[in-house]
């Protein structure tokens, strides 16, 4: 679950977007970064899936709203299919259902639009190298969206049918998958969920840092999850975290 790697050493990106000017801005960006390459460009969510497959990116900076297939849909084909490529979502508003849609599709992480130069190519780093963490505000929505009820619908614009996020009235099933965690890992899950970094567990728990890194790798690899954003995901759908303070 290391920094993912290709035979030039550099990370390839694949940008995603229905709008020239926004991926001229962020080519320009990117290309300006050593290490960092913009291997292609697609107009809407099927171009984005097919190019995927053809290219193999590291990472994808993904537009919600596209024509022919949303960039949720595209996510969620990209991932379900076994791709090796994490996704960054991009959205107009902060904390809003598109971001929280994206990462139940399988998403790394989500940024504005309006980021500023300096965040996205950091969040590109990051989200390549599996350890892009999920801030406490974003656990704080997405505790509000999968263990207190259905979020609103999503969709991509006036008449595209909407979809809701899963309700979560009654508490799901635990997954068997979770016996197979040690007490220690489970409190490494739990503390991940909270959207502590490596280094806030290592604080808390009076460990290394390279010791929490090593219980993180095992976590995914035991849940069978992408990166540790889908393993808060994860924590949440399956019941393992629950509001402790009904005010929350």
């Amino acid at each position: 679950m290391g920094e993912q790697m290709n035979e030039s050493g550099r990370l390839r990106v694949l940008l995603a977007d229905d709008q020239p000017l926004l991926r001229m801005g962020f080519r320009l960006i990117l290309e300006g970064e050593d290490g960092l390459e913009v291997v292609g460009e697609a107009s809407d969510g099927a171009d984005a899936v097919r190019q995927v497959g053809h290219l193999d990116p590291d990472v994808v900076l993904m537009d919600v709203r596209m024509p022919t297939l949303d960039g949720i849909e595209a996510t969620r084909a990209i991932t379900g299919s076994g791709s090796r490529a994490r996704i960054i979502i991009l959205t107009t508003f902060d904390l809003d259902e598109y971001a929280f849609a994206g990462l139940q599709a399988g998403a790394s992480a989500f940024l504005l639009k309006d980021v500023a130069p300096a965040e996205l190519v950091q969040a590109v780093r990051v989200v390549a190298s599996g350890d892009a963490v999920v801030a406490p505000r974003v656990t704080q929505r997405l505790l509000e969206m999968y263990v207190r009820g259905a979020g609103p619908a999503v969709s991509d614009g006036p008449g595209t049918p909407g979809t809701a996020a899963p309700p979560a009235a009654a508490p799901a099933p635990r997954d068997p998958l979770l016996e197979d965690l040690t007490p220690r890992e489970t409190e490494m899950l739990e503390a991940m969920s909270e959207g502590l970094s490596n280094a806030e567990i290592a604080h808390r728990y009076f460990l290394s840092e390279a010791t929490v890194k090593t219980h993180v790798r095992r976590i995914l690899t035991k849940l069978h999850l992408r990166d540790r954003v889908q393993a808060v995901v994860y924590a949440y759908e399956t019941g393992l975290v629950t509001p402790s303070n009904p005010d929350y």
